[in-house]
Parts: C-alpha cells; structure tokens; sequence
C-alpha cells in the first residue's frame, strides 16, 4: 500500500489500461500538474488469466492482483466432446470459446502479465510453479501419460500467452510427485505407482482448513477426497502429499471406472471386442455413472433417486462407499493420526452424498465439507506469487 494514502494532501487515480496508480498533490482544492506540486508513483498491478480445463468444461478466470474481475465456466456438451477422437483435438475449440468470451467482455488481453493453465499428466514433477517451455508442450501434445483435459492447460496458456509476448506457467500439477518410497511399490515391478491427483484443489483446501483451525498445513495431517468429473484421493502429512489414490486406483466416478477387476479387465481387453480407444474410453470417459446410467451429471441421478429409481440409488451410493473405503485406506499409513478428512470438489455440494460418506469415515476425524474448488484462484495466486519474486517457477525437464 502506497504510504501517501496517509497524506489527505494527495488523491489515488487509477489508470487501467496503463496498470498503475498515480498520485495527484491537491493544491488549495485545485489539482495541480506542474512539475513543482505533481508528484507520481507507479504501482504495477499485474493481470493473470487462469485456465483450468476439465472433462466437460474449461474454467477461467481472470485477477487483478488478488481482486478476481472475471470468471466463467465454459460448458461442453457431452455431445461436443465426443466429436474428438482425443483430448488433444479439443485443442482449438477450447483455445477458441476462452478468447471468445474475453471479447465479450470487452477484455483486451494485452494487458495480461501472464497466463497459467492446470499442469496436465507429466512425468512427475514438484509442487508449485513451473515456466511453460517446448519439452513440456511436446510431451503434453506427442506423449502424455495419459488422456486428460487437464493436459490442455498448459497448451493453451503457452499458445495465449505466446501472441502478446507474456510468460505462461502450470501451477500445482496433476503430477505432484512426493510420495513415500514404500508408496511407489505396486505389486507388479513393471507398473510402479505414480502420483496422480488432484493436487491443485487438494492442496488449496487443505491449506483453507488449516487456516480455519489456526495452524499451519505443515504442522497437521489431512486426507482429502476431491470429488468431480474424477475422484482422487490424497493424505498430507505435515506439508506433504506423501500417499494418494489416483482416479484408476480407487473409487468410480461420473466418468471414471476406477479400480475394476484386474482378471476380468484382462480378460475384456483380449476378448476381440474392443480396441485400445474404446477399452481406454471405458476406464476415461465413458466409466463410472455414464456407464451404469448413461450421465455424468450427479444433479440428473439424485432427481432419479428421488423419482424412485432404486438402481440409481444402488449405484450412487456405492461411488460414496467407494470414496470412503479409500479415505479409511490412507489413514493406516499414518496409524490413524489425521487431523482433519476434507470432502472437496463439486459433487462435494452434494448432501447425499457428503453425508453418506461421513456416516462411514467420521470415527477416524471430524470432516470438513469445502464443495466446489478453489483451483482457479490457487493457479492465480501462485502466478502472482512469481512475478512478485516471492517464490520461483522451475524449469521444466524430465526430472524431479
């Protein structure tokens, strides 16, 4: 804060497009801008574009230094999704719809400082901010570990960015790797486990929690169940995210299959029927509750329970059994010592479900319900955090 806010001799104007602040010396109630009474101090404030996108939507949001001015949730149809054969073809139509609505808003996007997209599935990589750069861009476009929206993010940050002459970064990515070493160990030497979750969200609200309880993150544990279009599973303790169930290794979700029968999934893939898309669609896109009752939407399947529909009861809430069954799982790692467990996400608004899930998980900590999530703003402030020198944005390689 300027210092001369304590001088009533001085009045603030704010010029928007030429990001500062100026002061204006008032003289006899006159403004004066001569050279002997006009006295001016640049307070640079930065402008952030945050992408996040998701299975079935792109979320953006845009902040003046911390003040959010914009944000919009982009929907995509089912029936628009499944026009691409992959994640990657969505590409221009989502770069497309977030620059339309920009324009909409009469925002000129020169006057950005930066831009941040969520960090997709990469090898993995360490908590906080990393400078979008080529082996990234080629590894989320030629080879990611997986198909995921989220992989999008960077693409589009970078390409945004790339036409106005402003840096791009991922923040928090699905790829957050700070497992145990006994946590990697999966039974198969081939496969070992990796770390893949929901960390951005995750991270933020557990953070949230702990400022809510007046401590540090750093000083409790935590196991957070982020549930959306995808469900993970993560146990923090102390500060770090030392174990997760990833959304293939744990609970269905809308979209997701989850963890499913290893024999009988061999056996599926072998039977002749399906080729490696569709047996890919199945576990990504086309599992969970699009598989059982044919929507992704949770709305839609509590308004077939209340209607009398006893499958849809059945199936839902076994996603919410599925979701406890894990939160009890990480609690062994830490024998049981959690602080708090933190049901996140958007189907987190759900008290069907939320409650259904307490009813199972609440002898092991209170639950705290953070519904919806706080990942645009994570992606943001952490930005922010970078171009103000409070903490520094890594160079992408493919090493920890």
């Amino acid at each position: 804060m300027l210092q001369i806010l304590k001088n009533t001799d001085f009045k603030l104007v704010l010029f928007s497009r030429s990001h500062f602040v100026k002061a204006v010396r008032i003289n006899k109630g006159k403004e004066e801008e001569g050279t002997r009474v006009y006295e001016e101090e640049k307070i640079m404030t930065k402008k952030v574009l945050a992408i996040n996108p998701g299975s079935t939507s792109t979320k953006i949001a845009l902040y003046s230094d911390k003040e959010k001015i914009l944000s919009e949730t982009l929907d995509h149809p089912i029936e628009e999704i499944e026009k691409y054969e992959s994640v990657q073809d969505q590409f221009q139509m989502r770069k497309e719809a977030i620059l339309l609505i920009l324009k909409k808003k009469n925002f000129d996007i020169n006057e950005l400082s930066a831009v941040v997209g969520r960090g997709g599935l990469l090898p993995p990589v360490k908590s906080g901010a990393y400078r979008v750069n080529e082996l990234m861009l080629n590894r989320l476009k030629n080879n990611p570990l997986a198909e995921h929206a989220s992989n999008l993010g960077a693409l589009i940050a970078y390409e945004i960015a790339k036409n106005i002459n402003v840096p791009s970064y991922i923040y928090d990515s699905v790829a957050v790797d700070e497992l145990i070493d006994i946590a990697r160990i999966s039974g198969m030497p081939e496969i070992p486990r990796a770390s893949f979750s929901h960390a951005l969200n995750s991270r933020a609200m557990a953070f949230k929690v702990a400022e809510n309880y007046k401590k540090e993150y750093k000083s409790m544990n935590f196991i957070v169940a982020h549930l959306g279009g995808g469900i993970s599973l993560s146990l923090h303790e102390k500060g770090r995210m030392i174990d997760i169930i990833s959304d293939d290794e744990g609970p269905f979700s809308p979209e997701r299959s989850g963890r499913v029968p290893c024999k009988k999934l061999i056996d599926l893939c072998y039977s002749g029927k399906y080729d490696k898309k569709t047996m890919q669609k199945k576990l990504r896109g086309k599992g969970g509750l699009s598989a059982y009752l044919n929507t992704i939407d949770a709305r839609k399947v509590e308004k077939m329970i209340k209607e009398g529909n006893e499958e849809a009861k059945k199936v839902y809430e076994a996603m919410a059994y599925q979701v406890s069954k894990g939160i009890g799982e990480l609690a062994t790692v830490v024998e049981g010592k959690v602080d708090a467990i933190v049901i996140t996400g958007g189907i987190a608004y759900s008290k069907m479900i939320t409650n259904w899930i307490k009813k199972r998980v609440e002898f092991i900590a209170p639950v705290e319900i953070m519904a919806g999530e706080k990942e645009l703003e994570s992606l943001a402030y952490g930005t922010l955090r970078v171009l103000n020198g409070e903490e520094k944005a890594r160079e992408y390689t493919e090493h920890i």
